[in-house]
């Protein structure tokens, strides 16, 4: 019997039984979702004439690379936008928003965040931790923010005075490392709208990490310029090795090509070894992926709402990113939680996360990511920082049945060390 592979207690068995069971008609709603998105995907592969030949790496410079052409037509295809720029020379989705953002931006601009303080790594970028490394401050870009309405809803009326003077609108669409909701991409293009009537010049550009493949358009389609994300996160669908994008707008993709590699060369280099095969394939398989993960997601939430903790969002609310939240109140059981993660892992699920200081972080943080592809955050893993609220960040889950696993395994040794 199945429940001779996990030891899973009997009464977390019944309740996960009760939270599948409520979670139903959300399950509904992200087939349709995913069902929609597929179609959207095969279209744009079609379109794009992708071939064999395709799959095949270059090596040097990577002259006349066709897959990395057509790899960039695909994406900006199914992105609804101009042009493209996807390549494994990305190490992360922080390593492509550092690459838009000093592509974009020159010395004497202004960047204006939307959403509040940035990402933890992206501190450092900006320039509002560390001094002297080579940030955008170190390169004489001002930055300002305008913070969230206390609902966590966008400050539509305090657009227009934000963006008064600045040369990029920097909107972050996942929660990051908050409780704040994650924002739709219809709330994306409001706040896209209300910066470009009040300031025509300003440049709109949208951190996707998490969001791609959730909902039925992108921000590409509501009034962004540019949208950068990972290719270990939604997009490469568990099957990219490495690698991040940036879409958008043709002349500011070029801009950013000329970040990447050299001005005048651009997008016209860099060879793909082996990688072209598993972006591609990763891009097909990304929506079923991703409805994998959110499925992970609501069962997660529903089984811990069930268990007496908050989570946020709620299980049956409409999703725009693959993430949860869940305020665990105390270290050791947040602690508890990711190393119940690591166990219910495919890789090294034999060992025990524990908190560290990790480059780009303010405070200790504990990660769990018994992943085929290093930190690939789209397979199940669960991070947090050791400060307060104490809530663990939950995304991931390239299979249900293996992502509902991994969540039993997490309440299983929360329960064990008598934590719930």
């Amino acid at each position: 019997m199945a429940e001779s592979f996990f030891n899973i207690d009997g009464q977390l068995r019944t309740l996960a039984a009760q939270a599948e069971a409520d979670c139903g008609e959300a399950f509904a709603r992200i087939e349709e979702t995913c069902a929609f998105n597929e179609e959207k995907v095969l279209s744009a592969f079609a379109r794009q004439r992708v071939s064999e030949v395709h799959f095949k790496g270059s090596t040097g410079y990577g002259y006349d690379d066709l897959g990395r052409e057509t790899l960039d037509r695909v994406y900006a295809d199914f992105f609804g936008c101009e042009d493209a720029l996807v390549r494994h020379n990305f190490v992360s989705g922080t390593h492509a928003l550092t690459v838009a953002l000093f592509g974009v931006l020159r010395a004497g601009d202004t960047m204006v965040s939307l959403t509040g303080a940035p990402y933890d790594t992206m501190e450092e970028v900006i320039g509002l931790r560390g001094e002297g490394h080579g940030s955008l401050k170190d390169f004489g870009v001002s930055y300002r923010q305008l913070d969230l309405l206390e609902s966590g809803a966008p400050d539509l009326a305090g657009i227009p005075s934000a963006v008064q003077g600045a040369k990029v609108a920097y909107i972050q669409r996942s929660r990051g490392y908050s409780l704040r909701p994650s924002l739709t991409v219809e709330q994306i293009g409001a706040m896209a709208a209300a910066a470009k009537a009040a300031n025509p010049a300003v440049r709109v550009i949208v951190d996707n990490c998490y969001g791609e493949f959730v909902e039925k358009t992108e921000p590409t389609q509501a009034g962004a310029d540019l949208i950068v994300g990972s290719l270990i996160k939604n997009p490469g669908g568990g099957v990219a090795e490495t690698g991040g994008y940036i879409a958008g707008k043709r002349e500011l993709i070029e801009l950013c090509s000329y970040r990447l590699t050299c001005v005048g060369l651009g997008k016209e280099v860099g060879c793909t070894l082996n990688q072209s095969k598993p972006m591609f394939m990763g891009a097909f398989l990304a929506p079923q992926t991703v409805a994998n993960a959110v499925k992970t997601s609501v069962f997660a939430l529903r089984l811990f709402e069930l268990l007496g903790f908050e989570a946020f969002p709620r299980f049956d609310e409409y999703r725009t990113d693959i993430i949860a939240a869940i305020r665990l109140g105390t270290p050791e059981r947040l602690i508890a939680f990711c190393q119940g993660i690591q166990k219910g892992s495919p890789v090294d699920g034999f060992v025990s996360p524990e908190p560290w200081d990790m480059p780009g972080y303010d405070s200790p943080v504990i990660m769990a990511a018994g992943a085929f592809t290093g930190g690939a955050s789209i397979e199940l893993s669960a991070d947090a920082p050791l400060r307060e609220p104490y809530a663990v960040w939950l995304q991931g889950g390239i299979t249900y049945n293996t992502g509902k696993l991994g969540i039993l395994c997490a309440a299983q040794a929360l329960k064990e060390q008598g934590l719930i």
